[in-house]
């Protein structure tokens, strides 16, 4: 995937498939933390899964499948813990890594844990419960589960992919190419390059191994560890690649299964990019008709006008880049960046409107912010997570990408052609992994799922990250499975979309009651 690349390749788009609502809450400035569950800290808790869950691990494994797990009171009313699991699954016996989990306690009769993926790759569960457990759930779901997060392999606090310092990530966000001369490409070539080998030498051989297949493994484990014989996961974005890599590769352990802004897994690197591109230029297009009825709205003019008078910013920008307040150059991609972060959620589409009023007037302070925020850059210039590198570096071993100069040209041209405001930050997206220290694992490949557990894909009209045809087709390619649509805008639909998709999700996670197929709300 293309949509977040290391910071050298900063001509492809930046923010990573991630769940609307959790970002909102960031755009918002929503930073409070809220308590996991009403009942007070009990201290330490020893968690070790049943004898008949430890006895379908599979051959080699059930070290990690019979391991004791302490659950200690954390981040004021939840539970953490750490998750030992291998390095590599093709050798059980090696090196070991542990995955940072934490548990928003059921607030009644506990029916099971729901563990749950925001999205990324390189987004934080952990952080997605600790945030979001008290507000982004009903209470009948919060009653009947634990509400797990945790950090996928190389994300944050679970074997981090580690690359660069914070100056340096600023340095390389900042800097310019022509991807257009092979004088530029050659330059961020050589700039990925080094990142890779920056990448490498801190993080260790666990790069190798963070993979979404190995992830999915660790699914499974710590399914186990939280006592459940079947797993109950709802994932967003790229969590529903994880969860649909899951369901093909653990059929029989599926459980309530809901897979929110679906990816399609059949897709190449450049088809996703391709979609991407283009749902964002629709997203940029409803954006603007809802400005146009504000007051207030910089734009003017008809759709195609004010989408015209945008163009005319980014290239404006591109052009000649400016000094935000804090002293910063902003480029045409970053400008790009917080241009698009916005569109996530349709919540957050006044303080897009917000920034590219000022922009229009030569101050581009807000939308530097708005990128910002989707870098995971706090504005005292420390990054709070390692999303833009663990996203990279999954991706290089998911997905081949081609990397040759000829066929980044002609896609770079298709990429125009199909979104004329944006296409050009998608290209490029190659130049990610040519010099990758691993190999990509996986070949793109339609998903099989043989389980007899009803799993429910949802997809909204208005996503610019997961066209809402992706999820039609992983619908199909699961078989037993139910579709919702949600007509909405912005990315993701569960947690923010209305009573019709709300209660149907939690009549399903909470009673089995599956949603009638092609559901439309």
């Amino acid at each position: 995937m293309t949509a977040r690349p290391l910071p050298a390749s900063s001509r492809s788009l930046v923010i990573g498939l991630r769940a609307a609502g959790a970002l909102v809450l960031a755009i918002m400035l929503a930073s409070c933390s809220l308590m996991g569950g009403e009942k007070p800290d009990e201290g330490p808790t020893t968690a070790k899964a049943d004898p008949s869950i430890v006895a379908s691990a599979p051959a080699g494994l059930d070290s990690f499948y019979s391991q004791e797990v302490v659950w200690e009171p954390c981040e004021n009313g939840f539970q953490c813990a750490k998750v030992t699991v291998p390095v590599d699954y093709a050798n059980p016996g090696g090196d070991t890594i542990q995955l940072a989990a934490l548990k928003a306690p059921s607030t009644g009769k506990k029916a099971g844990s729901l563990l749950i993926n925001p999205g990324g790759p390189g987004g934080s569960g952990y952080d997605f419960v600790k945030d979001a457990a008290g507000i982004h759930f009903s209470e009948s779901v919060r009653a009947n589960y634990d509400l797990v997060g945790f950090d996928p392999r190389g994300v944050k606090r679970s074997a981090p992919v580690t690359c660069m310092t914070d100056a340096e990530r600023d340095a390389a966000r900042a800097k310019i190419y022509n991807y257009e001369t092979d004088a530029g490409l050659a330059a961020v070539l050589a700039d990925n390059k080094a990142i890779a080998a920056q990448c490498a030498a801190q993080t260790g051989p666990i790069l190798g191994h963070i993979d979404t297949v190995s992830s999915a493994k660790d699914l499974d484990i710590l399914r186990a560890v939280v006592n459940d014989a079947k797993l109950n996961y709802l994932g967003y974005s790229y969590g529903t690649f994880l969860g649909s890599t899951y369901a093909s590769l653990f059929p029989d352990n599926v459980g309530r299964m809901v897979l929110d802004g679906a990816l399609d897994p059949s897709i190449s690197n450049e088809e996703l990019t391709s979609g991407q591109a283009v749902a964002f230029e629709k997203a940029i297009r409803a954006y603007v008709a809802d400005c146009l009825q504000q007051d207030g709205c910089p734009l003017s003019g008809d759709v195609d006008s004010g989408v015209q008078q945008i163009r005319g910013l980014i290239n404006s920008v591109q052009d000649t880049p400016r000094k935000a307040n804090d002293g910063r150059m902003v480029n045409g991609t970053m400008f790009v960046s917080g241009l698009i972060t916005p569109l996530y959620n349709d919540q957050s589409w006044p303080a897009l409107t917000q920034a590219l009023e000022a922009a229009v007037t030569g101050d581009v302070s807000l939308m530097l912010r708005l990128a910002d925020l989707g870098a995971d850059r706090g504005s005292n210039g420390k990054y709070t997570s390692n999303s833009t590198f663990a996203f990279s570096a999954i991706n290089c071993l998911d997905y081949p990408m081609v990397s040759d100069t000829a066929a980044m040209r002609a896609e770079e041209q298709r990429l125009r052609q199909a979104s004329p405001t944006l296409g050009y930050y998608f290209a490029y997206g190659g130049t990610n992994c040519v010099d990758w220290p691993y190999d990509s694992v996986r070949t793109p490949a339609p998903v099989e799922y043989s389980g007899d557990s009803p799993v429910v894909v949802i997809g909204t009209t208005g996503d610019p990250a997961t066209p809402v045809e992706w999820a039609a087709s992983l619908r199909k390619q699961l078989g037993n499975a139910s579709l919702m649509t949600w007509q909405g805008e912005g990315h993701t639909a569960y947690g923010r979309a209305n009573s019709c998709l709300e209660d149907a999700v939690d009549r399903y996670l909470v009673d089995g009651k599956v949603p009638a197929d092609n559901t439309v709300c």
